[in-house]
């Protein structure tokens, strides 16, 4: 089966969030089943771009409206990542250094959209699927559908991964001269709430539908940011499938970002050495339990209950407890989680902004991971946690109510059902009891550690996805 996947991000060439991880890993596995795969993502002007040898495979021109715009589709030549990598050049709009927050994104996704779609037309063979992910790629299915140029491709399936539903890529009518020409008869296809809304056209035309946790397509139903009522009517064609965590590059056994590496025989000795690597790092007692959030610091992560949940967890169990932040996002919130810095000296630190390899060595080298979303459509933070012997302290939603299990329900985290500072205290002090019950403590992180949230599963959920549709023919 030739399988396209077409996204704005992949890990490690363009990351901002979980996406990138999952486009970064599912087709590696798909790959390895045996099946063609091929991962499409604008070309940003990254650090992966700049290091590594491409190959121009195709070239043309974009035109939105009356703007033209030359484009490249070039290929890295020698699969490194497990698949076939493509990135479509489009010099006067992605040769930036960020993934998004320009004023011109839609023209950027638009632009992108398009040029992959003459490319896959120009080929000699047509793919069997086009996996979408997200808004950025939501008019594709549309475009497959209705646009004249891709008549080549009308009957070729297509399905849409939704990986954030807040998210919806909308746009004003006065743009719509910028997609290809199309019967106006569909032009009702594309309006959502007197606008054009990427998302939700994407969910109408692709053939299925999937979300990235069981639950969070049950969470959609009532609540997606207006899309409640397209969400039940496309249920048919929709199905949960819970994200995968690479388990080649998240394995605490040969993970060459730990100052030590362990396995599930060893882990009490080897988190220990990580903690103490860590503690030294950011000033704190690695006899203490720790307690880490990695993250965007944004409202739907939970991010703004950190700074009194933090301040209030640290008074109520004075010098017992250290709190690590790593994330950067909504910038009221940074400052006042630094504004605490000097109160909590030796207990607490931040780290505002991202590191990969710090990351690691916080799955390793804490005791507890926080998050305490509000939304999580899968959440893969837990599962690295859990890989890393790390129990997940999580607020019961999306793919984490997935996932985590309540340590008293023999489980393998923390769990509260409400976003509130109370709950995160709550939850803080249900650990501390639990970090000095060793025992107890250890048979709950063997049972995480033990947890098979592999790809491999995940995988071959996909397949049986894309031969439902592929029957549809």
């Amino acid at each position: 089966m030739e399988i396209f996947h077409i996204s704005a991000e992949c890990y490690p060439v363009a990351k901002v969030g979980g996406l990138a991880d999952v486009v970064g890993a599912l087709p590696k596995y798909q790959n390895n089943a045996g099946h063609l795969v091929r991962v499409v993502i604008p070309c940003y002007d990254s650090k992966f771009r700049n290091e590594n040898e491409f190959e121009c495979v195709h070239w043309g021109h974009v035109k939105l409206g009356s703007f033209n715009f030359p484009f490249n589709v070039l290929k890295e030549k020698t699969d490194k990542l497990g698949f076939e990598l493509y990135l479509v050049e489009i010099p006067e709009l992605f040769d930036r250094k960020e993934v998004y927050g320009y004023q011109d994104d839609i023209e950027r996704f638009l632009s992108f959209q398009i040029a992959t779609l003459d490319w896959i037309i120009g080929r000699a063979d047509i793919p069997d699927v086009i996996n979408c992910h997200d808004h950025h790629t939501g008019l594709i299915p549309f475009m497959m559908l209705y646009c004249d140029k891709y008549q080549k491709i009308r009957d070729s399936p297509s399905m849409i991964t939704i990986h954030n539903g807040l998210y919806q890529g909308q746009f004003g009518f006065d743009k719509l001269h910028y997609l290809p020409p199309f019967d106006l008869a569909h032009v009702n296809v594309l309006e959502w709430d007197k606008c054009v809304n990427s998302l939700a056209v994407g969910i109408k035309c692709a053939w299925a539908v999937t979300t990235v946790s069981p639950n969070y397509l049950n969470e959609i139903n009532y609540s997606a940011n207006g899309l409640e009522s397209l969400f039940n009517l496309v249920r048919y064609k929709s199905r949960g499938i819970l994200n995968g965590i690479d388990i080649e590059v998240w394995d605490p056994a040969k993970d060459a970002m730990l100052e030590k590496n362990y396995s599930i025989k060893n882990f009490e000795k080897g988190k220990q050495e990580n903690k103490e690597k860590l503690c030294s790092l950011f000033n704190l007692d690695p006899t203490k339990p720790l307690f880490s959030f990695i993250g965007r610091l944004l409202e739907e992560k939970g991010g703004d209950l950190l700074p009194h949940a933090s301040a209030l967890a640290l008074s109520e169990n004075y010098a017992a407890i250290n709190i690590l932040i790593l994330g950067s996002g909504n910038p009221t919130i940074e400052n006042q989680l630094n504004s605490l810095l000097d109160d909590y000296k030796g207990n607490y630190n931040t780290f505002i902004g991202y590191n990969e390899e710090l990351a690691h060595l916080i799955y390793a080298g804490s005791d507890f991971l926080l998050m305490p979303s509000r939304v999580e459509p899968c959440g893969l933070n837990q599962m690295y946690s859990l890989r890393y012997g790390t129990i997940p302290i999580v607020r019961r939603t999306g793919g984490l109510k997935d996932t985590v299990i309540d340590f008293g329900d023999d489980g393998n985290g923390i769990c509260h059902d409400q976003a509130t500072v109370g709950d995160v205290c709550y939850s803080i002090q249900r650990a501390v009891d639990l970090y000095y019950d060793k025992k107890h403590l250890n048979k709950i992180r063997k049972i995480g550690m033990s947890t098979d949230h592999s790809w491999e599963r995940v995988c071959q959920e996909y397949i049986e996805m894309y031969n439902l549709i592929i029957k549809k023919k």
